[in-house]
């Protein structure tokens, strides 16, 4: 391949490169191509002369600009930081339920209905008939602690 061929081929791929980065985000691909303009130019103006150099210029710029540059730009456009709640007791607390199956009196287990799911749940105690008002005070295991509300 002659010299003006590769330098044709790393220019077009570095901008074939950088242009892909608006298709598939994440502020890497752009390095990789401006590593390649930077082989084509080093080829254009004869720093480099063989595909090897070629090849290595464009692995180690390509790992450096990654480096040094990623984090940088990465604040400077910024993106998406939310941080949602991964606590889903913290989300069931206060949480109403309907009851289905009577719940106690006493440690007796009934069934409520909580998220379209059907849980075992325990009282505080005093006796819960289907039908009336609950709300979750937390999670035992794999019950639900819910105590009744007054109407």
């Amino acid at each position: 391949m002659s010299m003006e061929n590769s330098v044709l081929l790393w220019g077009g791929l570095g901008l074939l490169m950088m242009l892909l980065e608006i298709i598939i985000p994440g502020g890497i691909i752009i390095f990789l191509g401006i590593s390649a303009v930077i082989v084509a130019l080093s080829l254009q103006f004869g720093l480099i002369d063989h595909w090897v150099h070629a090849f290595t210029l464009w692995f180690i710029l390509s790992l450096l600009l990654l480096l040094l540059f990623r984090n940088i730009t990465q604040k400077m456009v910024g993106g998406d930081t939310r941080i949602d709640n991964t606590d889903e007791e913290l989300d069931m607390f206060g949480a109403s339920v309907e009851v289905v199956e009577t719940i106690g009196p006493g440690n007796r287990m009934g069934r409520v209905i909580f998220q379209g799911s059907s849980w075992t749940a325990l009282g505080d105690g005093s006796e819960i008939k289907p039908g009336d008002a609950a709300k979750v005070i937390c999670r035992e295991n794999i019950s639900l602690v819910v105590e009744k509300v007054d109407s």
